[in-house]
């Protein structure tokens, strides 16, 4: 069986950890790791509510509700949900806090809304949609003696969980016994997806709304980034007053129409998080796979570059994965990220073109001098197919 290629469970990952609904593409030959949707094929009216296994947390002073059991084992310890967690409405946020610096202007917020999404101790359960697609997920997320840790666990549909300690993230797969090792440069998972970045005003109109919203029972601030061409999407931010905590996110197309939104609907902010609830709750077995889709320090044939740069974008990144030998470059403006794979072409193998990766994120393969070149982000199609066509090798 052939191996995965680095950039599908690159992607996979990302995606896992992202929560996104719409993870149902496998490579071409490949083992066929493939998440279905959660709520089906897209139609011309949404999903019922009854539609998909949903976890729901108990009410207020009743008891919790039977946990469904380890993957592969017995059933586990009982876990707190987010309502157990929770005081009277409106919250409060309990617990060590940041300190609270003036926030005057958008990117003084923006630096807040980073800053509380690595620093701060919070456990909640957010939802994912796209189209008529969602998904909900529960985050568990501790700062502790400067390093991050935190579990993301898909609650319906096919069941995913991520763990991450560090800069080492893991991807499990319950359904296809797999485990992917890859190494969190950049937080990818919401609530930390957040522009950072003083030269954002290059790219983006930032401004902050001036009327405070409500989310999850939290009073926030909306901050709204609009493209200043139409090489990116716009965003829409929320964050809670005090911590700075980011409670929804959407991304929007040229239309001002929202192709993904992120929202918690129950979240607790600041307070202890034991050990327990940052553990998997998978038991894998003997005949499970590991993937590890990190990179290594080996020195590599670096011939391959962006022949004309795309505005507002930068490299960040340049590394060499050890599963299948593939060079990654990543470039971004500090809030969109766009990754280039480059790796040796499958014989008797097809480029597909361009294709939707669910969400905001686009896709495009080409082949060129013997390589498959594939280039996603979360920018509009016809950006991910002009950078594809803008890589060349050295001569």
């Amino acid at each position: 069986m052939a191996a995965m290629r680095s950039w599908f469970l690159s992607w996979l990952c990302l995606l896992c950890s992202q929560s996104a609904a719409s993870l149902a593409v496998a490579a071409p030959g490949e083992p066929p790791i493939i998440l279905p949707p959660s709520t089906g094929s897209p139609s011309a009216h949404p999903p019922a509510a009854s539609d998909g296994p949903s976890v729901h947390p108990p009410a207020h002073g009743g008891s919790s509700s039977t946990r469904p059991p380890a993957h592969g084992g017995s059933p586990s310890t009982s876990l707190p949900t987010t309502s157990e967690f929770s005081s009277v409405h409106p919250p409060s946020i309990a617990g060590p806090m940041l300190i609270e610096a003036p926030a005057a202007g958008p990117l003084d917020w923006l630096d807040r809304i980073a800053a509380a999404s690595r620093q701060l101790n919070y456990v909640g359960t957010f939802n994912y949609q796209t189209g008529w697609r969602s998904e909900t997920s529960r985050i568990m997320h501790r700062y502790d003696n400067g390093e991050e840790r935190e579990r993301l666990e898909v609650l319906d549909g096919s069941p995913r969980e991520v763990l991450r300690q560090g800069d080492e993230i893991r991807c499990v797969l319950p359904t296809q016994r797999t485990i992917i090792i890859g190494q969190a440069r950049t937080r990818g998972a919401f609530p930390g997806r957040v522009p950072q970045g003083r030269d954002l005003n290059d790219n983006y109109r930032i401004r902050m709304e001036e009327a405070a919203g409500r989310i999850a029972g939290y009073e926030a601030r909306k901050l709204v980034l609009d493209p200043r061409d139409d090489l990116r999407f716009g965003h829409v931010l929320w964050a809670e007053m005090h911590s700075g905590l980011l409670l929804k996110s959407q991304v929007l197309d040229s239309k001002g129409e929202v192709i993904e939104q992120f929202a918690f609907s129950d979240v607790r902010i600041g307070g202890e998080i034991g050990d327990e609830l940052l553990e998997s709750r998978v038991r894998p077995g003997e005949d499970w796979r590991m993937l590890d889709v990190g990179s290594d320090n080996a020195q590599f044939e670096d011939r391959w570059l962006l022949k004309e740069p795309l505005p507002g974008f930068a490299l960040t990144t340049k590394i060499h994965h050890r599963q299948g030998g593939t060079l990654q470059m990543v470039f971004s403006d500090g809030l969109a990220a766009i990754s280039v794979f480059v790796e040796p072409a499958e014989a008797g193998v097809e480029a597909r073109g361009g294709f939707p990766g669910g969400g905001a994120v686009n896709v495009f393969e080409r082949i060129a001098e013997g390589h498959r070149i594939t280039v996603m982000g979360e920018v509009p199609a016809p950006v991910v197919q002009r950078v594809a066509g803008a890589i060349e090798a050295l001569k």
